[in-house]
């Protein structure tokens, strides 16, 4: 008598609220037009400080979006993956409360970087300023890390596995892999992904501390991985939520599969230690395609960190070619956050969408902003190209760090591949 096959871990819903669009659709339009809105921090309090570009979430309107007996009680990360949330449910084709009988079969994870900044910040400007008695009982909550994973399932009504992720920027794709090993356990949905709300006066102060953030005023040379000029990156606001389903109870209910989450791996090489990550990170991309079952030359894309500092652009570039082979150096690879800002933890859940939407659309969006190539890679620049995008290849590497590799499957690979 044959085993049963393993519970597949399949995308079928997508949400996200980034600076390029609060809404998938818009989101994939500017990405796929290759559209920056990097620009100067407009952010009150920011105004004087040494960061002078960023990507903002600029029209994005909470009170819209949740209602205001959890709007008071978080910050704008959680206002991001509350309402990142219920646009992948929708887009999944779930209902955003679950019925009694079945609480326990939707869970949540999510990843985080920074935490709250501007919910702490305020309550503490009022705790110097006007005393203990003005500072809010959120306060205790709404900064954590954690905040977002609890209010998603509060609000909603899921019990199943909750958990954070605070591994880093790469958290983000361990998050998913947290979620896809959820439901190969027997739970049936999980809500994952990460948002970040990383512009605001005490968050930038904090970030001011990395060598690696970019200081240019000039939003078209501030983020320019991959060349001669690069010289460092732009944190970025907003994130991605998706929902991860058991691949089988997805198509009883008839929900379309746009992904499998195949497979991944995680390494650490240490903080700033750019050079090792080359070894790093070509781990884990290994680890990634074993799990997944896949071939170097089955990968149509990468999605590069694109850290845009010299040292590890270059440790990225040979870490690819390391990892895939004769392949790396012909690969399609694609740097969309180039145009938005690189949002910590929410940067390789933007570019996971961005992966699927690439699959779907047969379309590899461009590079914003970047044109004069200094490493060996198909870097993919100007417009984007053409062509039948079947298995993605998502990396992320931490300023901590982490290193995560995630292997995408389009929604219509035969099970059996």
């Amino acid at each position: 008598m044959s085993e049963p096959r393993p519970r597949r871990a399949a995308v079928t819903g997508i949400g996200v609220v980034a600076p390029n669009g609060s809404s998938t659709e818009t989101f994939w339009k500017s990405t796929r037009e290759g559209i920056s809105v990097l620009d100067r921090v407009t952010r009150e309090g920011c105004e004087d400080l040494p960061l002078r570009v960023a990507g903002q979430v600029r029209d994005f309107d909470p009170a819209a979006a949740i209602e205001e007996r959890f709007l008071v009680q978080t910050d704008r990360f959680t206002h991001f993956a509350m309402a990142a949330a219920d646009l992948a449910l929708d887009d999944a084709r779930l209902p955003r409360s679950v019925t009694d009988e079945v609480p326990f079969s939707v869970g949540v994870v999510t990843a985080a970087g920074s935490g709250g900044g501007e919910f702490g910040q305020r309550e503490l400007q009022q705790l110097w300023g006007k005393g203990s008695r003005f500072v809010g009982p959120y306060q205790s909550i709404a900064w954590f890390y954690a905040a977002s994973t609890g209010q998603i399932s509060i609000r909603h009504g899921f019990k199943g596995p909750c958990s954070v992720v605070a591994a880093d920027e790469a958290g983000g794709l361990d998050a998913l892999a947290h979620a896809a090993r959820a439901v190969r356990r027997g739970t049936d949905v999980i809500v994952a992904g990460a948002t970040e709300a990383p512009i605001a006066p005490y968050s930038v102060v904090c970030q001011l501390g990395y060598g690696e953030l970019s200081t240019v005023d000039d939003p078209t040379r501030a983020y320019r991985p991959f060349t001669s000029a690069a010289c460092g990156f732009v944190p970025a606001e907003g994130g991605a939520m998706v929902v991860v389903e058991a691949e089988s109870t997805a198509r009883e209910r008839g929900a379309p599969v746009r992904a499998h989450l195949a497979g991944h791996a995680a390494t650490f090489t240490g903080a700033s230690r750019w050079e090792e990550t080359r070894e790093g990170l070509a781990q884990a991309v290994r680890g990634a395609l074993a799990e997944a079952g896949c071939a170097p030359e089955e990968i149509d894309v990468v999605f590069a960190d694109a850290l845009g500092v010299p040292e590890a652009d270059r440790a990225e570039a040979l870490a690819i070619a390391d990892a895939l082979g004769a392949h790396g150096t012909r690969v399609p690879v694609t740097a969309p956050k180039t145009g938005i800002g690189r949002g910590y933890c929410a940067a390789p859940l933007m570019d996971v969408a961005a992966a699927v939407l690439s699959m779907e659309h047969g379309l590899i969006p461009p590079t914003p902003n970047v044109f004069d190539i200094c490493h060996d890679l198909d870097l993919v620049t100007g417009r984007a190209r053409t062509g039948e995008v079947r298995t993605a290849l998502v990396l992320s590497r931490g300023l901590m760090g982490s290193n995560s590799a995630l292997v995408l499957r389009h929604g219509a690979t035969d099970a059996s591949s």
